[in-house]
């Protein structure tokens, strides 16, 4: 029996900007602001350069009002990644162990529920 197979790969430029604070966790947090706060204030400026080409009127009111937008966006995501980033970290430490989080989360919602389960039988 005839197969056909289709294989795609698709690799992007990797830029690592490394930022030594002096402290692990905030080395961490930093790096996660950078790099969160720059996806989204990419998809902001990708977002209203659309807008402003299909009202098809470029004027300095639109291009402010567009950096104060990514601006926003990217500090607000940005800060989100860090904290999300800090707390993984702060949380590594106290365990002492370094493991695939979203798979012990799964395990112990796994358990979780088995044991409440069984108390309910």
């Amino acid at each position: 029996m005839p197969r056909s197979r289709f294989s795609a790969s698709l690799a992007s430029p990797k830029v690592d900007l490394v930022i030594d604070m002096g402290n692990p966790l905030l080395n961490q947090t930093v790096d996660a602001f950078l790099k969160i706060g720059t996806v989204a204030v990419t998809k902001t400026a990708v977002e209203e350069t659309y807008h402003i080409v299909k009202k098809g009127s470029v004027s300095s009111h639109n291009f402010e009002n567009s950096l104060k937008k990514m601006c926003k966006e990217g500090a607000y995501w940005g800060t989100v990644a860090g904290v999300y980033a800090g707390m993984e970290y702060g949380a590594e430490r106290i365990r002492g162990t370094r493991d695939w989080g979203v798979y012990s989360q799964q395990c112990g919602g796994r358990d979780l529920g088995l044991k409440v389960d069984r108390r309910m039988q």
